[in-house]
């Protein structure tokens, strides 16, 4: 039920949250490539993805942009046994703000935007 409802804008007052999910992705680094912060209990619009560099966390992210290319991918998720169907667009542009609070901007392919789009569906009540 939790799950289900929209996330609540970022704050200031949210770090501790940044720095929690930083410590659970990690904790869950061989079964998890990203999480939201309702997973953890906690609704307000962050995200953490691993990405092949190091993990990203968002705040308030918004996709601004997308690819006209989508595929059916088949994802898994900490919140549900097996896995289930998605539709995913091949890469995205996300606009969020960094830990600092800085607006960032970044396009994303392949997994890790199918990542995103997953986490984000969370932060919008949506599960898999």
């Amino acid at each position: 039920m939790f799950l289900s409802k929209k996330s609540l804008p970022a704050t200031k007052a949210d770090l501790q949250v940044c720095r929690d999910l930083i410590d659970t992705l990690k904790a869950h680094e061989n079964e998890c490539v990203g999480m939201a912060a309702n997973m953890i209990g906690v609704s307000k619009r962050i995200i953490i993805v691993h990405t092949p560099l190091a993990p990203i966390v968002m705040l308030n992210p918004v996709i601004t942009a997308h690819s006209k290319e989508s595929y059916e991918a088949r994802e898994g998720c900490l919140s549900l046994l097996g896995q289930r169907p998605a539709k995913r667009w091949e890469s995205v542009t996300v606009e969020y703000e960094d830990m600092s609070f800085n607006k960032r901007s970044g396009t994303y392919s392949g997994f890790t935007a199918q990542i995103i789009q997953h986490e984000m569906d969370h932060l919008n009540g949506k599960i898999i």
